[in-house]
């Protein structure tokens, strides 16, 4: 009776526990840096209270774990052949938000959408780019050894990705990017033909380059945002010039990340205390987007470490996953959702370090907002689910890896 009991107390964390420990605790200290750089949001942008901010915030994390939780109870093969109708639903959303997309908080690019009848806000590129990963995924497990006559790509393959990345690269560069890698590397992954892949990053450089070259010409795609792209690129070469930038332009344009390497130098290797941050109330987008300059002010290299070394437990348990993982549907899935959060968080943090040129890409689990938060839950939500599945399939006694036959009756 005993061992029932707490056998069904351990389900309350369905699927791999260190994944849930890792998860649950970076939830957890993800409040303190909140709490401390919400006060810019109060005391400089004049929106709400630093309290309010840090509620919301909780409350999200709540939310986020629930959503998790409900997602791991859900069979990830049913997700994944709900992803085409979802995939379009959000391609649908995204056009929406081409001509009725607002701003939030100053930001300079339209990409949330707001619910009609509530204050409720999200940005549907992140549901789209979770959703074309998930599809890619399913399509190319499906009859994975038969040969596709280049159309069937062209339609089922490279047509979702392009048109995803078209309707997001207007206003989100950065996120655009990461779509247009992560899906090629899935579709290497994945197994697909090297002549079509190699045929599909060559289109993908061209379709860029039309791009680039009707948004810089022309008014053709209306309320893009390749000018920044291009400005912050600028500044970003011009500061790796020379240490010492006497541009006044140059330096106003590069404000953001000398305010965020001056938070990193003045946190040190111990940290100033948490809640203490001197440079919090002139750093822009402190609580989002350079939320690990304030860490490490605040904690030094010491909390950044910390930090770092908890998402690296984070991709290892994901990698291990999808390595025990007999389906291959499952294990190309892990995969490919361990990349995108692999990636968001090197941009960011690669971004507060001056490495890369800004971007607006969150620090996962740790950054303030609701959309990327959410997303991020139901990414770890769906990693679990999977890993819940890997003794149900060792069960079944389909071995250390499936059949071709067992992997093309995923449909």
């Amino acid at each position: 009776m005993n061992e029932q009991t707490t056998e069904n107390k351990f389900e309350l964390l369905k699927g791999d526990k260190v994944l849930w420990s890792v998860i649950i605790l970076i939830s957890f200290l993800s409040v303190f840096p909140v709490y401390s750089a919400s006060s810019n949001l109060e005391y400089i942008v004049n929106n709400g209270t630093t309290t309010g901010h840090v509620f919301k915030h909780i409350v999200f994390v709540f939310i986020g774990l629930g959503i998790m939780r409900f997602v791991g109870t859900v069979k990830y093969e049913y997700i994944g052949k709900l992803s085409s109708i979802l995939l379009l639903f959000t391609i649908g959303l995204l056009l929406i938000t081409m001509f009725t997309g607002q701003k939030i908080e100053g930001a300079s690019a339209s990409r949330w959408l707001k619910i009609p009848g509530t204050p409720i806000s999200f940005q549907p590129s992140s549901f789209a780019y979770l959703m074309l990963i998930i599809y890619l995924c399913r399509y190319l497990t499906k009859k994975i050894k038969r040969e596709r006559v280049p159309l069937e790509n062209i339609i089922y393959i490279f047509g979702p990705i392009l048109i995803v990345f078209g309707l997001v690269a207007k206003d989100n560069g950065s996120t655009a990017l990461m779509i247009m890698m992560v899906s090629i590397i899935i579709l290497i992954i994945g197994q697909l033909a090297w002549q079509y892949v190699a045929g599909f990053i060559s289109l993908s450089v061209v379709f860029i380059v039309m791009f680039l070259v009707i948004a810089l010409n022309t008014n053709l795609i209306g309320g893009n945002r390749v000018h920044t792209w291009m400005s912050r690129i600028e500044t970003f070469t011009s500061s790796k010039k020379t240490a010492d930038v006497e541009d006044e332009s140059i330096k106003a344009k590069n404000y953001q990340v000398m305010q965020a390497k001056a938070a990193i130098v003045h946190g040190g290797f111990n940290g100033i205390g948490p809640g203490k941050s001197a440079l919090k109330q002139t750093l822009p987008q402190s609580v989002s987007d350079f939320i690990f300059a304030i860490i490490v002010e605040e904690y030094g290299w010491i909390g950044a470490f910390v930090l770092i070394s908890l998402y690296m437990i984070m991709i290892i348990r994901i990698v291990m996953i999808a390595s025990k993982m007999p389906a291959f549907f499952g294990s190309l899935l892990v995969l490919a959702i361990g990349l995108m959060i692999f990636i968001q968080l090197s941009v960011n943090i690669a971004v507060a370090v001056n490495l890369i040129p800004v971007t607006g890409q969150p620090l996962p689990l740790i950054s303030y907002g609701g959309t990327s938060m959410l997303v991020t839950y139901i990414q770890l939500g769906i990693i679990l689910n999977v890993s819940s599945r890997i003794q149900v399939f060792d069960e079944e006694g389909l071995g250390k890896r499936q059949s071709i036959e067992e992997i093309n009756d995923i449909a």
